[in-house]
């Protein structure tokens, strides 16, 4: 009976952990059916929100391929990404939009679409920026600093030499024929005190009057006043001065020898007068110069005259005299730049009462300035200079980034003043501002002021350059009815390099009359949103026919000058050009940086009309190639 429940319970037991098993299998299965769909619903989500800011130029060719064959054009929402498409753009001339997906008019290429919200296109407030993800900007150290308003105190630091007054110069000269009798300054440079005795003079002249006066002094009678006057104005016709005429009237005595004294202080700057020479009428007997106040000529950078004007206020200090400090002003700029320093001079007056700066001393000036009040200031760290404009890195509100292009003003310490181009309380980026100003560049974010009348002028330029016509030669590679695809040189109006793109005929061109592999000369403009039109069109002669076809050659690198490289080469049997040396031009898509003179070169060039050869194709020689051009 035992045993009878015994086996039973044991039944039921292996029955209980039967099905639990069971269930257990059940449940992990429904889990990994669940985990399943989730991935794949995963899976589908992230498929239909691509990112297209991390697609490279092979993905934006194969979605504008995919744009066409579905359809899709600007103004529509890509399935793929769910975003909308702003505009088509070549990559590699980005300034142009297209609003149909197709293939760029200026590279072999196709055009790649832009999207609302993505690197390069707008942002939610219709801004074209850059977008960087967080943990990005804080591994490459961007900063950012905000646009703050300030007055500039200007202030202008400039050296200078003490010079002589010119407007305090006085010249000692000789009134009457004498001779000089005694001299009591013997030297130049001596410096002489108002009424300082000079030198004494003997005039005969000037006795024989003297002689007149004091007869008619000493006589008796009527009607010799007028005769007495009459003697006095004989005096000082004759050279005499007034306190002259007094002593010889207060003394009553005849004055053989005269005294000349000094008229002002100063220092004696030259001396002619000598003792017992002969003086004749008008001669210089001595110049004196003053020496308060003296001049300064302050070597002012032409780059900062705009900040002085006449009249500003100086502050100078001499090594001479530590600690102390001469006041004075700016009496003239003189218009004369000094063409080695580009320095112009600023005569400066300055208060020389004790006499201590002499002329030839060296003195540092501060120069005050005008003073600019309410400037926009940035730091100067967050410049971009291209050498032809200067850009700021933006960074707006929902965490992208875009170039502005800024007009600078003055720099003072380590901040600088924006004339145009931003408002107060926007934040620039000050670090890692050249790895997003390359950023934006690749995805062809335009710099631009940041003010209302941007779009306007941007339109009208836009106008002014469609209807700007350019010129060029070219070979016509295919012709699919009104489109041309030529080949042409470096267009240097456009800055285009040499390449093979597609041309607009105009209507009033019968493509027909074409043929692959002509040589043509046209002129065309630039047209929005299209291929550049053709709009003047005729065969080259055979001469231009000429200038097209390339030559190759071996040369060595003799003198190089910007794009200009004067070489020496060996014979060019299919021009029958002797071995020379002569100048070649660079094409603008080769660097002459990396060249040296002395260096071995293998080229391309082709023939241009009216300049030197240029150069289209340069590969340096290695040490073998060389040795084997030798022999």
């Amino acid at each position: 009976m035992n045993r009878k429940y015994i086996f039973l319970f044991l039944v039921m037991a292996l029955m209980t952990l039967i099905a639990g098993y069971a269930a257990y299998q059940w449940g992990m299965q429904q889990e990994m059916d669940m985990s399943s769909s989730s991935s794949e619903s995963m899976a589908g989500n992230a498929k239909t929100t691509e990112d297209p800011s991390s697609w490279g130029i092979a993905e934006g060719e194969k979605a504008t391929r995919r744009h066409i064959d579905a359809g899709i054009k600007a103004g529509d929402i890509d399935p793929v990404t769910g975003q909308k498409i702003l505009f088509y753009q070549d990559p590699m001339v980005p300034g142009n939009k297209f609003e149909t997906p197709g293939k760029s008019p200026y590279m072999d290429m196709m055009l790649v679409p832009v999207y609302k919200g993505s690197a390069g296109g707008e942002s939610a407030t219709d801004e074209p920026g850059v977008s960087i993800n967080s943990r990005l900007q804080q591994n490459i150290g961007i900063r950012t600093a905000l646009v703050t308003k300030q007055d500039i105190a200007t202030q202008v630091t400039a050296v200078g030499a003490i010079a002589w007054n010119e407007r305090e110069e006085v010249n000692v000269q000789a009134r009457a024929l004498g001779y000089v009798e005694k001299l009591f300054v013997k030297a130049t440079l001596e410096q002489v005190n108002k009424g300082q005795p000079l030198l004494a003079i003997y005039v005969p002249d000037w006795v024989a009057v003297q002689e007149e006066f004091l007869a008619l002094n000493n006589m008796q009678g009527e009607g010799l006043d007028e005769l007495i006057a009459a003697s006095i104005a004989r005096m000082r016709q004759v050279g005499m001065s007034e306190a002259q005429i007094r002593q010889v009237k207060s003394t009553g005595r005849l004055q053989t020898q005269l005294i000349i004294t000094a008229p002002i202080d100063g220092v004696i700057t030259e001396l002619v007068a000598r003792e017992g020479m002969t003086i004749s009428t008008g001669s210089t007997l001595m110049r004196i110069n003053g020496l308060d106040p003296v001049w300064a000529n302050a070597e002012v950078p032409e780059s900062q005259i705009a900040l002085l004007n006449p009249g500003d206020p100086i502050t100078a200090s001499s090594p001479a005299f530590p600690g102390k400090q001469f006041k004075g002003q700016i009496q003239r700029l003189l218009p004369e730049v000094n063409p080695i320093t580009r320095t112009l001079k600023a005569r400066v007056v300055l208060d020389n009462p004790q006499g201590e700066l002499a002329p030839g001393m060296f003195v540092n000036m501060q120069l005050a300035g005008k003073q600019i009040n309410d400037a926009l200031m940035v730091p100067t760290e967050a410049l971009i200079r291209t050498g032809k404009r200067t850009l700021i890195m933006l960074a707006l509100d929902n965490g992208s980034f875009r170039p502005v292009e800024v007009i600078t003003g003055r720099v003072t310490d380590d901040k600088t003043q924006i004339q145009q181009g931003l408002q107060e309380g926007e934040r620039v980026v000050v670090s890692g501002q050249f790895l997003v100003d390359s950023e934006a560049s690749l995805r062809g974010v335009e710099a631009r002021l940041s003010d209302d009348n941007t779009s306007k002028v941007d339109d009208h330029s836009m106008s002014e350059m469609t209807m700007e016509t350019h010129q060029t030669e070219a070979q016509i590679e295919a012709i699919n009815g009104q489109i041309l695809t030529l080949t042409h040189p470096d267009i240097p109006s456009l800055e285009w390099p040499g390449m093979t793109m597609d041309f607009e005929l105009s209507s009033s061109f019968n493509p027909d009359e074409l043929t692959v592999g002509e040589q043509i000369e046209i002129a065309f403009r630039l047209e929005k949103g299209a291929a550049p039109l053709i709009v003047e069109l005729q065969p080259r002669s055979a001469d231009l026919e000429m200038v097209m076809e390339s030559h190759q050659t071996q040369a060595k690198i003799e003198a190089i000058d910007g794009q200009i490289l004067t070489l020496t080469h060996p014979d060019i049997p299919s021009l029958n050009w002797p071995g020379m040396t002569m100048d070649f031009e660079l094409s603008s898509s080769l660097d002459p940086d990396g060249l040296k003179v002395g260096e071995q070169i293998a080229i391309e060039f082709r023939l241009e009309k009216g300049s030197a050869p240029k150069i289209i194709d340069l590969q340096p020689l290695s040490a073998e190639t060389e040795m084997e051009g030798a022999k």
